[in-house]
This record gives C-alpha cells, sequence and structure tokens, in this order.
C-alpha cells in the first residue's frame, strides 16, 4: 500500500518571495519616511502582550497576518534611532547594503566558529579587518596582510573587545610574573594585578575588571576631561611601591560623555616602559579615523597593543560590527584555547579560527556586511558621511551659542554637541523632560564634575540641515515654556 505524502505546510520558495519583496517595500518606505513617526514611543510597560495570544499558533499563519502585525503590534513600541529627530546616546549604523548583507547572512546561516565550518566566513573577515585598517591608517602590526604576528576580528561590541584584551593582557602578565616568581600561585598573581582606565570612560570598562577578576582604577582626568600620561605614571609608581603588578590600561578616543580624548600620545609611552597592555577603546569616534584630518587624535597608536571600534555605530554597517585589531593575538588565543577533538581540522594554524578571539564559541558572518558597505558606498562617501555629520554639530553649536540662554560644556568634538541652560542643574533637568515630553526630539543627559547637560549626538544618515534647525527650534521652545512658567 503506498504511503502517502505528507503535505508540506512550512513557507516555499515563492511565498518567500512574495513575502521578502513585500517587507523590502516596508523596510524602504519606513527608513525613508521615518522623520514622520514619533521618535519616542509613548506605550507603558506590558504594552505589547494584551496584543497577541497567549501561545503561539498550532498551524501556521498567512505572512500577510504578519506583516499587518508589524505596525499593530511591533512599531508603536519602537523608539525609531534612524530618526533625524533621535539625537540620544550615539548613533548605530545603518544602510541598505548592510541589509542586503545581513539577509545573505541569514540565508548562509553558517557558525564561523572554526575556518573549515565555513572558509569564505573567516577569510573575508581577515581581509576585510586590513581593508578597514588600511583606511584608519593603522600601523602595519595590526594588520595580517604585513606578514607579521598581528590581525584583525570582529567581535559584537565594544565592551566584548575591552574584556578580551583585558583578559589577553592578563594572560600576558600571569605568564611573566610566573617566570620571574616561580614560587607563586595564579591566585596570589591575580590579587596583586591592577589596571587603569580614565574616570571618563565607559562603564563596560568597570564592567570588564569584574569579569576578568582583577582590580581596574579610575584615573581622574585633566580639566578637558582627558587622561593623561603624568597621571598614568604617578598611579603605576604608588602600586608599584604598593607591591601591586600594573598590568594594563585603556585610553579612551571619544568618551561617552562629551566625546572626549585621552592624550594616547603620553598614556604609550609610559605604559609601554612598565609593561602594560595599552587597549585603545574608539567605539564612536574610531570612524572619524577614515578622514585623514581626524587622525591626529589617535596620534601614539603604534604603543597600543589592541585597538577597537564600531563600524556599527558611525560607519553605516548594521549592528552587531565591532572591529578589533591585536598586535600579538597569540595572548589572546592562548587565553581562550579549548581545542576539543570535534572542533580539530586538518587545516590548524593555517589560518585563524576566530573562537579563540573571542568569548562566545559561534559567530555569523559579519565580515559580509563590511564587504557590502565599503564596496557599494566606498571611502570616499563614507568620509563625506563622517563630515557631514560633524558639520552638523558645528551647526548646533552656531545655533546654540546664539541664545544667550544656553552655553556649550566642553568642546563639541565629531558628531555631538553638549550643552545646557545657564544656571542651576535643576533647570537643565526641567529642560530635558520637557523636550522628551514633547515627543519631537529625543536627547539624553550626562554630568561630569558635578555639572548636568544634555547631549544632542547626531545619529542619522538621512539628517540634513533642516533636521538641525528643527531640532534647535523644539529645544528653544521648551526653554521659552520653561523660563515663562517659572516666571509666573
Amino acid at each position: 500500500m503506498p504511503v502517502p505524502c505528507e503535505t508540506r505546510t512550512e513557507m516555499q520558495a515563492p511565498e518567500f518571495k512574495d513575502f521578502a519583496k513585500e517587507m523590502v517595500d516596508y523596510i524602504s518606505n519606513y527608513l525613508e519616511n521615518i522623520r514622520d513617526r514619533r521618535v519616542l514611543p509613548t506605550v507603558q510597560p506590558g504594552y505589547l502582550r494584551p496584543l497577541i495570544p497567549d501561545e503561539a499558533p498550532p498551524q501556521p499563519e498567512k505572512w500577510e497576518e504578519v506583516m499587518a502585525d508589524v505596525e499593530r503590534v511591533i512599531m508603536p513600541g519602537v523608539t525609531h534611532w534612524h530618526s533625524p529627530k533621535f539625537h540620544a546616546y550615539f548613533p548605530t549604523a545603518n544602510s541598505y547594503p548592510a541589509i542586503v548583507a545581513d539577509m545573505l547572512s541569514g540565508a548562509i546561516a553558517c557558525i564561523g566558529f572554526t575556518w573549515i565550518a565555513s572558509p569564505a566566513c573567516t577569510e573575508l573577515e581577515v581581509v576585510m579587518l586590513d581593508w578597514l585598517g588600511k583606511m584608519l591608517d593603522l600601523p602595519k602590526e595590526f594588520l595580517a596582510c604585513s606578514g607579521g604576528q598581528g590581525g584583525g576580528v570582529i567581535q559584537g561590541t565594544a565592551s566584548e573587545a575591552t574584556l578580551v584584551a583585558l583578559l589577553g593582557a592578563k594572560a600576558k602578565a600571569m605568564k611573566r610574573v610566573k617566570e620571574e616568581h616561580p614560587d607563586w600561585d595564579d591566585n596570589t598573581i591575580v590579587s596583586k594585578l591592577v589596571g587603569y582606565t580614565s574616570n571618563q570612560s565607559h562603564s563596560s570598562v568597570e564592567r570588564a575588571g569584574l569579569l576578568g577578576g582583577v582590580k581596574l582604577r579610575g584615573l581622574k582626568a585633566d580639566e578637558n576631561l582627558k587622561l593623561r600620561g603624568e597621571t598614568l605614571e604617578q598611579a603605576i609608581k604608588e602600586d608599584l611601591d604598593a607591591g601591586l603588578i600594573p598590568f594594563y590600561v585603556v585610553a579612551t578616543l571619544g568618551t561617552t560623555n562629551t566625546c572626549a580624548f585621552d592624550r594616547l600620545d603620553e598614556i604609550g609611552p609610559v605604559a609601554n616602559q612598565h609593561n602594560v597592555w595599552v587597549h585603545v577603546d574608539a567605539a564612536y569616534a574610531g570612524s572619524a579615523f577614515i578622514c585623514p584630518e581626524y587622525r591626529y587624535l589617535m596620534k601614539g597608536i603604534e604603543t597600543a597593543d589592541s585597538f577597537n571600534f564600531n563600524p556599527h555605530k558611525w560607519m553605516l554597517v548594521n549592528f552587531d560590527c565591532s572591529a578589533m585589531w591585536l598586535k600579538e593575538p597569540y595572548w589572546i588565543v592562548n587565553a581562550f584555547n579549548v581545542d576539543p577533538l570535534y572542533l580539530k581540522h586538518d587545516m590548524q594554524g593555517s589560518a585563524p579560527d576566530y573562537r579563540h578571539w573571542q568569548i562566545p564559541l559561534g559567530r555569523r558572518f559579519r565580515a559580509l556586511k563590511l564587504w557590502f558597505v565599503l564596496r557599494l558606498y566606498g571611502v570616499d562617501n563614507l568620509q563625506a558621511h563622517i563630515r557631514r555629520h560633524c558639520g552638523f554639530a558645528k551647526q548646533f553649536e552656531a545655533l546654540c551659542r546664539a541664545d544667550d540662554r544656553f552655553e556649550i560644556f566642553g568642546e563639541v568634538a565629531m558628531g555631538l554637541a553638549c550643552f545646557r541652560l545657564k544656571g542651576t542643574n535643576e533647570l537643565s533637568e526641567a529642560l530635558l523632560k520637557r523636550i522628551n515630553g514633547r515627543g519631537n526630539i529625543h536627547l539624553v543627559p550626562s554630568k561630569v564634575n558635578d555639572v548636568y547637560f544634555l547631549r544632542m549626538a547626531v545619529c542619522s544618515r538621512f539628517t540634513e540641515p533642516a533636521d538641525i534647525d528643527y531640532s534647535w527650534k523644539e529645544v528653544a521652545a521648551a526653554a521659552d515654556e520653561l523660563l515663562a512658567e517659572q516666571k509666573k
């Protein structure tokens, strides 16, 4: 008796093509008309649960029903990061070439933990990190194509890169100290390790210290919010006198608070003299180093052991794509090397197995995004994008300075302008609450040396001069309302 054929109910290629074409149209319309949406949603926590069933459907639904629910269920709770009216945090990048690359990555769906797991996944990443390193004019010691020990890797985030570098520095220091003090056990050595960072650095640096089980000291930045070499030198000497072992320092190029730049040209030589690993965190501002006129801010890069920035912040590559380079990646490889039989292959040693360069085992085919973006934009257009955003920040600065109720906090750097109402912190806090309450633009605050201020970050690739004028008018109108109420 013939066995009846099973009816296939999952989506087939013809239906997928229809669904995908509809989604591409939706995405294009969403992004091209994103200005028309309220940048910050008005929903409350828990808004979504009543909008969908309590359980997954037992039978497949039509894709048209899913599409309809995007607007009904999802969009009311979306903060529109790519709106020209979004000025919070720092940008997260977005472009059509990167979106298409993610589609292909999703289709290939490899898990590139070893070379043999998908050779193209590894090899394109090696080459793309060389392309990118050359665009930044990184020292050849960081590049795989130089024929030396160095090379690059795509991490998920700058936070991961900071932790990976710390663990590599820890492994290197422990090996050195064991050779000098063979009678010391691991616990004794780890208890003496101490690292350094600016008190203006990102919270992820402190978190890396906690996860790495080592002490990290936050050192005071100077009056321009930069960490200086003499401050590091003094801290190292204090710790050496106390019997501690300095091993790691993070220099931030473009801090989150104000986009200040630590003096790498001073920090690096001090650290090199004391055999301290130098990690450079340029998560946001590093994209600007593709423009030659901004590379003076990375002076001293030759002293670094590792360097990281996020193309997924400002270089039109969708999240996640955090580029990291190491002069001596074998310290990372040795620290993370767990090599079970089922992951071994005949080509080990001939090409990198990136599972040894990162915290997770699995990894997506993220180099496709870099390849597509670099080819479909070209370096000249990426440089123009960076310069345009920097110009918009200067445009906002000029508008702010022309209104004597306001003042600029610190220096306007890259695509970030920090400002406040003259007067008390409470006045600027009330201003921010009113701006965000109006819902037309979105900003976040920060506080340095007990001074509260607002951050205006240029975030959208769709931004035009008229958008900056609009955002300033929103700020000024909110100030008008606030100050008028206070006079009553």
